[in-house]
């Protein structure tokens, strides 16, 4: 694969005679593999010159993936300037940690409100497809892909890129979690570890260093890595070359120069890693022979995080550190249960999904946390301590962090989100289809979306409720961002999201999607409407697919209790939707 530096800045963007050789353009990168699969990893405002170059390389329209580490304005700035965008035809996918907040879309939209921007989003000629992320490990075309959060005071994730036989990681931007480790001296332990692991074996490493260890200490909280703790880690990991980058707007050409020759005369000429400062303009390629991951290892992760309530277990006696925390979780669908001690944990209440431990108990932190390691099903439940000294960890494993006093509510409330979306969940939002634009085209042509009730769709809800005995039966539209109810038996609700719509995972079967019991199917327990009304457990749809080969729906049947469905049960729904089609079908001439 070929990575292409196209912004190595940090902070804003810093143009001038003192950063020509580096550039002074905010964070972008290109990787391409050899079979031409194109990630930008991240929009600053590098990106403007990567949109020139590739609508100067010919007319053809341009398909490509845009990873986006958080959605701090120098990470994202490029966007509204990024002019393949604009090209009717065009293709671009954005993938992106997504809190409990806004959409991914309003998020990355928002610098282009009209107080800020004179067009908007709409002014988009291209087709743009929002994909939303969490750790894990996913595959874009030939290209695997696995995340890891970072610590920064924003939900921010590490992309590593295996192709064409390498590894390259993208570490931006990142603090260290121990305050000793900024140093880069020492054996690295807790989350500073399971960072280095991350990186293990990297051929290429791009990782934030936009501090020196002497200037750290007045940039404590800030988010960012010293370039003493990136050489550590890097070095702990086995990487073989590292590229600081987020430089920071104050840091010279000349600077620059003299700190990596400072790297590199403290590890000597033998040393198995070469440091080197990433500069605007740089190419580098990389071919090996690893083996990547199996088609069936990886899946399109595109997680839609929103309203399952997270439990989290605060031990403290300390009445500000508990308002602290209400605080750093007051617009979080966080439960925070305060207790003074373990005595005091309501048995009755809610298994927590992370506990927080005031690092100044008096009955010692550390002699807390091991009690609750030794109760049933906590052996691996996340623990953050707040505050106090923080003592060695290892024996804690991954599941560990000390957040270390003076720490903000919204430091915290960032730490927070990130241990609480990193606990199992279980609600996959369907991908697009790759026919997208022709298939809505086609949807638009019917004249089917709120047009009013029709017997000649009703009966077959009422057919298929009767003859298979559940209390729902559906004709449900898949419309560019909900479902729509065509025709329904059972409910009256008229249309849900496109994000909790099992049927949207089901036009892409080419036969019946059966569901026996959603509340165990990773792709659907948490979704709202199998924890909520109407508390869906079985579902089964056969796609409605028009003569032009364009799934536009299902007819599909629902049920408040698990089921069993047999072949015979399939064969009966996928008739009965085929009678379905052929009616659509003679709409559509």
């Amino acid at each position: 694969m070929q990575v292409r530096f196209w912004g190595t800045r940090g902070s804003m963007a810093k143009p001038g005679p003192d950063t020509v050789r580096y550039g002074g353009n905010t964070s972008c990168v290109q990787i391409t593999s050899a079979s031409g699969t194109l990630l930008i990893i991240d929009c600053g405002t590098g990106a403007h010159g990567l949109g020139q170059m590739l609508l100067k390389e010919g007319p053809k329209p341009t398909r490509g993936h845009v990873l986006i580490s958080h959605t701090h304005w120098d990470h994202i700035q490029g966007i509204p300037f990024f002019a393949p965008f604009f090209v009717p035809g065009n293709k671009w996918d954005f993938y992106a940690p997504k809190g409990f907040g806004e959409s991914l879309r309003e998020t990355l939209a928002g610098q282009m409100e009209y107080t800020y921007f004179p067009i908007t989003p709409e002014a988009f000629g291209a087709e743009l497809n929002y994909n939303n992320l969490s750790e894990g490990v996913f595959r874009i075309d030939d290209i695997v892909i696995r995340t890891r959060y970072l610590n920064h005071p924003a939900l921010t994730i590490a992309f590593r890129i295996e192709v064409d036989g390498a590894v390259v990681v993208y570490a931006c931007d990142h603090e260290p979690h121990s305050r000793e480790a900024a140093d880069g001296i020492g054996a690295l332990d807790g989350q500073d570890l399971a960072h280095a692991e991350f990186l293990r074996d990297a051929d290429l490493v791009i990782h934030d260093a936009q501090y020196l260890a002497a200037e750290y200490p007045g940039k404590i909280g800030w988010g960012h890595s010293t370039v003493e703790y990136s050489l550590q880690v890097c070095k702990t990991a086995g990487v073989k070359q590292l590229a600081i980058t987020h430089h920071d707007p104050m840091r010279t050409d000349d600077a620059i120069d003299a700190l990596i020759g400072d790297l590199r005369t403290s590890l000597g000429p033998a040393a198995p890693i070469h440091v080197f400062g990433a500069a605007e303009g740089m190419i580098l390629d990389y071919r090996g022979n690893r083996e990547s991951l199996s088609d069936g290892d990886a899946a399109l992760m595109d997680q839609a995080v929103g309203t399952r309530e997270a439990v989290a277990l605060l031990v403290t006696r300390d009445e500000a550190l508990r308002t602290k925390m209400k605080q750093a979780v007051a617009d979080e669908p966080v439960l925070l249960l305060a207790v003074p001690d373990l005595a005091s944990i309501n048995e009755a209440a809610p298994p927590p999904g992370l506990v927080l431990i005031d690092g100044d108990l008096a009955s010692g932190a550390i002699a807390m946390a091991t009690a609750l390691r030794a109760k049933p099903d906590m052996e691996t439940v996340p623990i953050l301590f707040l505050g106090g000294t923080a003592a060695e960890l290892g024996n804690f494993g991954e599941h560990v962090e000390w957040l270390r006093a003076p720490f903000s509510v919204e430091y915290a409330r960032s730490r927070i989100r990130t241990w609480t979306m990193r606990g199992a969940f279980r609600w996959l939002r369907a991908s697009m289809p790759e026919d997208e634009t022709e298939r809505m085209q086609a949807l638009r042509a019917l004249n089917l979306v709120e047009s009013s009730g029709d017997e000649q769709f009703d009966r077959y809800t009422r057919i298929a409720a009767a003859l298979f005995k559940v209390p729902y039966a559906l004709v449900s539209i898949i419309d560019e961002d909900r479902q729509w109810f065509k025709a329904k038996h059972g409910t009256e609700i008229e249309q849900t999201p496109r994000d909790v719509s099992f049927c949207a995972h089901a036009i892409h079967h080419p036969d019946v999607m059966v569901v026996n019991d959603a509340l165990t199917d990773s792709r659907f327990g948490d979704n709202p409407t199998v924890i909520g009304p109407p508390n869906v457990r079985f579902y089964a749809g056969t796609p409605l697919v028009l003569p032009s080969g364009h799934a536009i729906g299902t007819l599909c049947i629902l049920d408040d209790r698990p089921r069993e469905f047999s072949a015979e049960d399939r064969a009966r729904l996928a008739d009965l939707g085929g009678l379905l089609e052929r009616e659509l079908a003679a709409i559509a001439a």
